[in-house]
């Protein structure tokens, strides 16, 4: 078996097994709603792997081989009984689809565009943050001024834009967006800011430094005339707090999980929003 990103499912023409946590409680790897597809030589993204996944996986590929067509709903407790820990309990709904696109319809919470990180700032940290960001389901763009630390490393999933005054770009970027600021210049950073809340509406917003810099760029965006709600959106310092850490790609790491842990709680929440609309 192989395992691949659930999109690249779309174009498969041949049956597949959906396996969905339908229900859950207590400790649980993945959350409700998430989703895995099933076909005969290939796994497609995840429900949280262990045995759980193992089991679904075997029921998949017998409903597969005898070319079950019926919904079928099992439920698993997560515990000593199959080899597994957590303590919780799922319920997962099996159901039969002719092809990818077929798999994906009602889904477009979980299988869409990704989200675009905006990079500004070339230096060491931001060029191991554009490297280990490109393959987490983000738009990965890094910005500087300065050509030579921009196009250091061409990654080829890091679209790398050179801009003299990389502020004056916000204006033309996605609102709905992340930015992540580590320029070389507290000036340039200001300047990155400032255009960003006048857009009134991004996603997630970090600026590396201190909280004595965030209090000193408060001061200055109030005086500009933005709201203090607004202002207080912006992440500084960003990252997770790794305060004996200098080291560009521990930094980097830092901020990742801060944006993906951002990014599965907004999820979960804008997929119970969805779910009480539709109940």
């Amino acid at each position: 078996m192989k395992f691949n990103k659930i999109n690249k499912i779309k174009n498969y023409n041949k049956k597949i097994i959906k396996a969905k946590i339908i229900n859950a409680q207590g400790s649980v790897p993945r959350a409700v709603g998430d989703f895995m597809l099933i076909t005969e030589n290939n796994i497609y993204g995840s429900i949280g792997g262990g045995q759980l996944e193992f089991m679904v996986i075997n029921k998949a590929q017998e409903f597969l081989k005898k070319n079950t067509k019926k919904n079928v709903t099992i439920n698993i407790p997560l515990g000593p009984g199959i080899g597994q820990c957590c303590g919780g309990y799922a319920q997962i709904l099996l159901s039969y689809h002719l092809n990818g696109e077929d798999s994906l319809l009602n889904e477009e919470l979980y299988i869409k565009d990704h989200d675009n990180l905006f990079i500004f700032g070339a230096g060491h940290i931001g060029q191991a943050l554009s490297l280990k960001s490109s393959d987490l389901n983000f738009n990965v763009h890094l910005i500087d001024s300065r050509k030579d630390y921009l196009y250091m490393n061409e990654y080829k999933d890091v679209n790398h834009i050179f801009a003299v005054k990389p502020w004056e770009l916000i204006k033309n970027l996605s609102p709905q967006s992340y930015f992540i600021i580590l320029t070389h210049s507290h000036d340039y950073d200001f300047k990155i800011i400032n255009e960003i809340l006048f857009m009134k509406s991004f996603k997630f917003t970090g600026l590396i430094g201190s909280k004595t810099k965030k209090n000193k760029f408060s001061n200055r965006l109030k005086d500009n005339g933005h709201d203090q709600r607004l202002i207080n959106k912006i992440e500084c310092p960003v990252g997770l707090d790794i305060k004996h850490s200098k080291e560009p790609n521990e930094i980097a790491i830092s901020i990742i999980a801060k944006l993906i842990d951002y990014r599965s709680r907004t999820n979960l929440q804008n997929y119970k929003i969805i779910k009480k609309i539709n109940e």
